[in-house]
């Protein structure tokens, strides 16, 4: 038999198993439930809700979910099928990011009551694990760095719950939530930007507006013309899609341990409607590729379409993060 005859014929039936594991391993984890059900201490009689304890489980059900999908982490696979894969992967980061966010936030501000106090161990350990290279495969691999700091996460969590133990606190305060919201919002006006980008855009530079003073490193054009690459818009389009499903998880966290903050500035309701703004943004991609037709064309322009929603939901944010600034 003919030795090309033979390579195809075992090549094919391989290239159509890789596929069909390609194709499951794409399809993207369901939202799953928030509650508070878990986040009591004390009796029947006496339940205490421990507060952060909602925040910090829902980290940890993000990382989770990141880890063990179908497929695994697949941002620093070396093998095929996942070595051929963009898609997944940018939403992987775009989940990452979020995960990193909040466990700097963590260790920083809400387990923290001032900015001269110590800053809780396990938090400490938990953020550097997190910001390991999503490419790394091994010495260290990404994996078990995520795995080690979800361990420190529940370690957290779990000296909440402990009445005894007060050196773990988190701290619900409005100054707080304002300090995570205001790097959600520099987060989605990034997206917002660089999925407009996907059918090229001229803008005006306003890197210096509004302070006569300013100055920055090196000169850039008053004009500049912006364009996302054509092999980059559907990995911006997934990352998008990534951060908006943590967002919504962690929104809706937030609006549990911040619940009083929230009542107290009567913001309960436009926290709940960024959520569903993001929500928006999860529904079903019925088309094999993101399309990228133009503006007001006869194909449609998946991008846009998910710009227009992380942009409102940003405006919204702006909106919230003043409205917890006032007295």
């Amino acid at each position: 038999m003919n030795p090309l005859k033979i390579f195809l014929s075992s090549l094919i039936p391989l290239l159509l198993i890789f596929y069909f594991i390609a194709v499951y391993w794409s399809f993207e984890p369901e939202l799953f439930e928030v509650n508070a059900k878990d986040a009591y201490r004390g009796s029947d009689q006496s339940k205490e809700l421990v507060i952060g304890y909602t925040t910090v489980n829902t980290t940890m059900k993000i990382g989770n979910t990141l880890l063990d999908k179908s497929g695994g982490f697949l941002s620093n696979d070396i093998m095929p099928p996942s070595v051929f894969m963009d898609n997944i992967p940018a939403w992987e980061y775009g989940v990452l990011v979020q995960v990193r966010d909040m466990a700097g936030t963590l260790r920083n501000h809400m387990s923290r009551s001032q900015s001269q106090s110590v800053e809780n161990i396990n938090l400490k350990e938990a953020e550097p694990l997190f910001n390991i290279d999503r490419l790394s495969w091994m010495w260290p691999e990404a994996e078990s760095s995520y795995h080690n700091g979800i361990d420190q996460l529940k370690a957290y969590r779990d000296s909440l719950m402990d009445s005894s133990n007060q050196d773990a606190q988190f701290y619900a305060r409005a100054d707080n939530l304002r300090v995570w919201l205001s790097v959600v919002e520099k987060r989605l006006g990034s997206l917002s930007q660089r999925l407009t980008a996907s059918v090229g855009q001229e803008r005006v530079n306003t890197d210096l507006a509004g302070d006569s003073a300013a100055e920055q490193s090196t000169e850039s054009q008053k004009q500049l013309t912006v364009k996302t690459p054509w092999l980059k818009i559907d990995d911006n389009f997934y990352e998008a899609r990534g951060t908006c499903w943590a967002l919504i998880h962690l929104l809706k966290a937030v609006e549990v341990d911040f619940q009083k903050v929230l009542e107290k500035k009567n913001a309960t309701v436009s926290l709940r409607q960024i959520i569903r703004e993001l929500e928006a943004t999860q529904a079903t991609v019925w088309s094999p590729l993101v399309l990228n037709g133009n503006g007001f064309g006869l194909m449609a322009n998946h991008s846009l379409v998910m710009a227009s929603y992380v942009s409102r939901a940003n405006a919204a944010i702006i909106d919230l993060r003043e409205l917890l600034a006032q007295g």
